[in-house]
Formats: structure tokens, sequence, C-alpha cells
């Protein structure tokens, strides 16, 4: 059956909090109301707008996202708890372009938030099968199993197959890290900001060869969001410039594992057939070839993970053997200056950035954005007019998004700061600093009417504290 023509969807507003070390200073609750809150004034609506909700986490009981919400307003609407492993959060963007770009609403929040266990990921049900209990088995059987934790061995075990492929070093998965570094210094975000040397980077402690600690994503503390809204929504809103910083989102493809997932290759085991299928898809749908892109955020979990998505991606052209990614690397093609074929993870990506699981395919669209909209004045590239987006989760779960302008035009440069605080009527340019919200600024997008102070955050402590009591 031929696909039904889409309605046009846009990203109207995004925001996010500084991604940290899940240490439990902050709970959910303030994590996703702080990322809310921000997308909503970016996009200048308020929550009586928003028509559906979407809450995106992988660990918390099954109602979190209404806690969340709640603080927004209680308005009655649908609000949607998705739990997609690591492609969570950019699962939450497709369903909610589905739902606008099929007329069934004009406006959509989607709030992604994750507050996580220090140390590797964990699994919560051990009386159960495992949902990448097969992956774990076919590795076993053909890599073997070592006392690393399991989300590195895949995707270690894959580098090591694309060292024996294509005659890839541990120092070509080591650059990978180091741009990524390298980049996160310019991003408020980041929960790591600080520079390494490739040297540096090789003789921290191993993991799972290649893979060493700072090849290797953190789990963090954070929130992301996003305001979707329809063509109609759109044409009535205010001024020009709100209009002018809307975000098209041209293509888009979620896709899940094909057959190759179990062909005992350690590069198929990490997702390379669902990405390669996400990408042609989301691509044609746009009308835009991979050679064309100008900005990615693509989903770099471990170094090798980045390496093996750029050929799947097909961002680095025809290359030889299927090898292209290896040349981009090392030709210096994936970062600032001359040699750039396309300017990868500019956030820092996942191994700088960090990694709450809920809220990354929200950051990614929130980076994203703010390029095409040329307020990521400090790492941004000139001529940049279409934007790539990975976000790939085991078990499994891939989606990509292609992104332009409302106005199909390049990104403008030379965007001050100070001309995006006055737009934007913060008085401060978020791509380039990372505030919190005050409470002036949250009561301006809570709903009118259907608000109750008490859903607010206050009500854990108040809660202890009438415990404590008892």
């Amino acid at each position: 059956m031929a696909p039904r023509q889409k309605q046009p969807c846009y990203v109207l507003g995004v925001g996010m909090t500084k991604f940290i070390k899940p240490r439990g200073k902050v709970d959910y609750t303030e994590l996703g109301y702080e990322a809310g809150i921000k997308a909503m004034l970016d996009a200048q609506i308020t929550y009586d707008d928003v028509e559906q909700g979407i809450a995106c986490y992988c660990y918390g009981d099954s109602t979190c996202g209404q806690r969340v919400f709640y603080q927004f307003g209680m308005t009655g609407i649908p609000i949607y708890n998705v739990n997609n492993n690591c492609a969570t959060g950019s699962t939450g963007l497709a369903m909610a372009r589905n739902f606008i770009s099929a007329g069934a609403a004009d406006c959509v929040l989607v709030v992604g938030f994750e507050k996580m266990m220090p140390g590797s990921l964990q699994s919560f049900w051990n009386d159960r099968e495992s949902p990448v209990g097969t992956t774990y088995a076919m590795m076993a059987s053909t890599r073997g199993l070592s006392k690393a934790p399991g989300a590195a061995q895949i995707f270690g075990n894959a580098g090591r197959e694309y060292m024996e492929k294509y005659g890839a070093t541990p120092s070509d998965f080591a650059e990978i890290a180091r741009i990524n570094h390298a980049h996160s210094a310019n991003n408020p975000y980041s929960q790591f900001q600080s520079v390494h040397t490739l040297d540096e980077i090789l003789s921290s402690p191993p993991i799972h060869p290649p893979l060493t600690k700072l090849q290797c994503c953190p789990t963090s503390d954070g929130a992301a969001a996003a305001v979707l809204v329809s063509q109609s929504f759109l044409d009535a809103r205010g001024p020009p410039s709100l209009r002018s910083q809307a975000v098209h989102i041209a293509g888009q493809h979620l896709a899940t594992d094909g057959p190759s997932l179990f062909s005992r290759s350690a590069i198929d085991l990490v997702g390379r057939e669902m990405t390669e299928l996400a990408a042609r898809a989301a691509l044609a749908e746009a009308g835009v070839a991979a050679r064309d892109v100008d900005v990615c955020e693509l989903h770099d979990c471990f170094s090798a993970n980045e390496m093996v998505a750029l050929d799947a991606l097909g961002l680095g052209g025809d290359g030889g053997g299927g090898s292209r990614a290896l040349g981009m690397v090392r030709a210096g093609a994936i970062t600032y200056g001359p040699a750039r074929t396309v300017l990868v993870n500019p956030s820092g990506g996942l191994i700088s950035k960090g990694h709450p699981l809920g809220a990354t395919g929200l950051a990614q669209c929130a980076e994203l954005a703010w390029h095409l909209r040329g307020w990521a004045n400090n790492r941004g590239v000139e001529g940049t007019r279409w934007a790539l987006q990975h976000n790939l989760g085991l078990g499994g779960a891939v989606v990509v998004t292609v992104y332009g302008r409302a106005d199909g035009g390049q990104a403008p440069v030379g965007v001050s700061s100070e001309a995006v605080g006055r737009a934007n009527g913060l008085g401060y340019n978020p791509a380039v600093e990372a505030k919190g919200v005050t409470a002036e600024q949250a009561q301006r997008v809570r709903s009118r009417e259907k608000a109750h102070d008490f859903a607010l955050t206050a009500t854990l402590p108040m809660m202890k504290a009438a415990e404590a009591k008892v």
C-alpha cells in the first residue's frame, strides 16, 4: 500500500536541562518540569494549547508521565508513557509527529527525562527473560563473554569486527571520542566538558577492547522536551520571528531489527540493518541525499557505534568496501575544518554530553533545532540546510529524522545571542547558555485555569515531612 500524504509537522519549541551525574540530587519531576517549561517558553505557548502529551523514560513507574505533566496543568488531555530503550525520546517524537501528520492533533508536547542509577546499565527484572537475551546469547556464542558491562561488550565487539574487516585501529575509535569530547566544550548542557588528547583517551581505563573509559557514554540524569505543531497551528501564531524559528520534520522513520540481527556478525548485532532501513526511508521522504546532510546528531553510546552508524547512515558517500566511515575519521571529515564532510555530534554526543535514556532523543532534536535556527553560534557551521538525527536502542529500535528550516533555506549566519534573547523574550540564548527557569517563567506557560500547585514538585518534601511526624 502506498503511504498516505502526510501533513507537515514542525518543531516549534525545545528545551533541556543540564545533564548531570546520577547522584540522586534532582528528581525526575523537577527535571521534566524544567525541560517542559523551557520548551513551551521557546514555542511561546501555554499548556492550554497542548492537545496531547508524551512522556519518555525507561526507569520509573508506569505513570511518571502524568506526575510530570500534571505540574503544567490538569487539562484532561491524553498522556502517553513511552519506553523504547535508548531510542525512547525519539520514539516519542515519532509518535507526536504521527499524531500531527495524521490530523489527530495540532500541538503536542513531548518530554523525556531520566533519573538513573550510578554505574553501568542495570536490569531490575531478573525473574523473567530479558528483551535483549537473544542478543547476548548470540554474542556469547560468537565472541564469548567478559566481565565488562554487557553493552560495552556488544558495541566493543562491533568495533573488533570493524578492525578485522576494514583495518581500523584502536586509535581510530579513540579519535572519534577525542572529537566528541572536544565538541562538548562548547555545549553548556554537557555532563563532561573536558578536552582530552588522543593519548589520554587511549590510556584511560580499559573497558572492553578496543573501548576505553573515555570512549563510553556515562549514565546521566537529565531531561529534554519539544513542542511539535501542525501547519495550521504555525500559521495562526503571532510574529514572523516565531514562525521563522520553526524546524520542519522533513522525513522520519522508526525501524526495528531484521533477520540479519542473528547473522553472527557483531556489526549486525548492534542494529546495522535497521539503521540502514530507517535512514533510507527518512532521507527518501525528505527528498534529501545523505551527502546533503550538513549536521548530524548520531547515537554514539560508544565510539565503535559511531563508526558503524556513519556507514549505515550513508553519510560518507560510497567509499570503498563499506569502510567509508574509517576514511572520514582519518581525514577529519566529521569535525570542524576544511576537510569537513558532515559535522557529527557538535553537542559532544552521548560520550561527552551524557545519556539519560529517555531524554537523549529529545536533546538531539534540541541541538539540531538550534543549529537550523542559527542560534548555536559557538558551534554551528555556515551553510547548514539539512540536519539528521540518529537515535538507537538495542532490543531494538532506531529512529532517523531529517530536519530542515520551515522556509527551506539555510540557517542564518551571525545571529547574536543578544538578538536571540530579544526574540525569545528570555533575555539570553539557550543554545549557548544553560539556565534554570524562574517561578515567573513557569507561571507564564502553565495552564491558566487548570493548574494546581499541589501537583508541583514540592509535594514530595511535603509528604516526607508528614511521614516524619507520624
